[in-house]
């Protein structure tokens, strides 16, 4: 293995310990470098480790973390069909529990020789996970993009909603329908979407409703992203007096209708709910979900320019782009104690606009 290296570095005219982290999938290599190396093994008549080998230009792999939430497979379909109007042909990979990891799934598609590679709310969202993997991954040249999750640990491009601008379009509607006592269901707070919500809604708490930061605190309850966890938190949000609910998902709100009415309460006549997500059939609901709608057609589509431009040498500027969500208002919110008239209920939706900032941490200060 010496006397190979040793040949190998003389061909490329690179170091012995260059080529072990060419062939290791080590990053801290430049492009040039590396496609030096790997035509020196061609020349050299070395058959190149498999994760080195030339990649397919047909497939992209799609990376989901779960397909019973109704987003994301409407995420799938989305970046499906622009990868397929590219010419390109996407390969879903999605984790169960108990089943493959995002790792093992990456080792997968690195191994069919995948071009690239879209995560969409992976371990990338997880501000306790290792960041390292995905400089493994560029190590082994292979792109990617990101959608939900940024990170300044990770030099890609990130597709992102405005998480904090959604909770102030939420409050801002919620207190002009008259309520004061707002609550907050939310995931974990390990994830940098959560942690944005948060941030989002105490300093709209603040602006709106004239809330100290301190007490809006107390109005937010963890659980986990399903109809049960909203179902846990919306329980708590009720007990502590809340007259409105904001939740992190369209499937936490859900949650959060049937706790309202566990508890002998009608939605919206005594609690009213808002959803986020705006998921396929949510608008079929009894009542339907008022509701804020992250735009996956425009992220999804972004996301596959982006990775195409990595594809294609020119790459996408590594920060972020973010996406103006929409509050759409439907059934499930209405006037509060504060006895505002229905005019409220009738605020013109948003219109969804994109934006792209360098200021990846504040992206649009809201």
């Amino acid at each position: 293995m010496t006397a190979r290296l040793a040949d190998i570095a003389a061909q490329a005219g690179v170091s012995e310990a260059t080529v072990s982290r060419v062939l290791n999938g080590k990053p801290g290599v430049s492009a040039a470098t590396r496609q030096s190396v790997l035509t020196s093994l061609d020349l050299l008549g070395y058959e190149r480790p498999v994760r080195l080998r030339q990649r397919s230009e047909g497939l992209v792999g799609l990376i989901t973390p779960e397909l019973e939430n109704p987003i994301f497979p409407a995420f799938a379909q989305v970046i499906g069909q622009a990868l397929t109007r590219q010419g390109y042909t996407p390969v879903l990979a999605t984790q169960t529990p108990g089943g493959s990891t995002e790792d093992e799934l990456v080792e997968m598609l690195v191994e069919r020789g995948v071009a690239g590679i879209i995560f969409v709310s992976g371990l990338h969202a997880d501000s306790t996970a290792d960041m390292e993997r995905y400089e493994r991954l560029h190590g082994q040249g292979v792109p990617f993009a990101l959608i939900n999750g940024f990170t300044d640990k990770v030099k890609a491009p990130f597709i992102s909603p405005d998480d904090r601008g959604a909770m102030r379009l939420a409050v801002t509607h919620l207190a002009a329908l008259g309520h004061e006592r707002i609550g907050l269901a939310v995931g974990p707070k390990r994830y940098v979407p959560v942690l944005r919500k948060i941030q989002g809604f105490v300093r709209s708490m603040e602006d709106v409703l004239g809330l100290p930061p301190a007490e809006a605190e107390q109005l937010i309850q963890h659980s986990l992203f399903t109809l049960e966890g909203g179902q846990a938190a919306a329980s708590a949000l009720l007990d502590a007096g809340c007259t409105a609910i904001v939740t992190a998902s369209d499937m936490m709100a859900l949650g959060a209708i049937r706790a309202a009415r566990q508890h002998g309460l009608t939605v919206p006549g005594d609690v009213s709910v808002v959803g986020f997500d705006d998921s396929p059939l949510i608008a079929f609901t009894d009542p339907p979900l008022t509701t804020i709608r992250q735009p996956v057609t425009a992220m999804g589509q972004a996301a596959v320019r982006a990775l195409l431009e990595e594809i294609g040498g020119t790459p996408a500027p590594h920060s972020e782009f973010v996406f103006l969500p929409e509050l759409v208002v439907r059934g499930s919110t209405a006037s509060g104690p504060g006895g505002q008239s229905a005019q409220a209920m009738a605020l013109p939706v948003q219109q969804v606009s994109a934006r792209h900032t360098r200021d990846a941490q504040n992206p649009t200060g809201g």
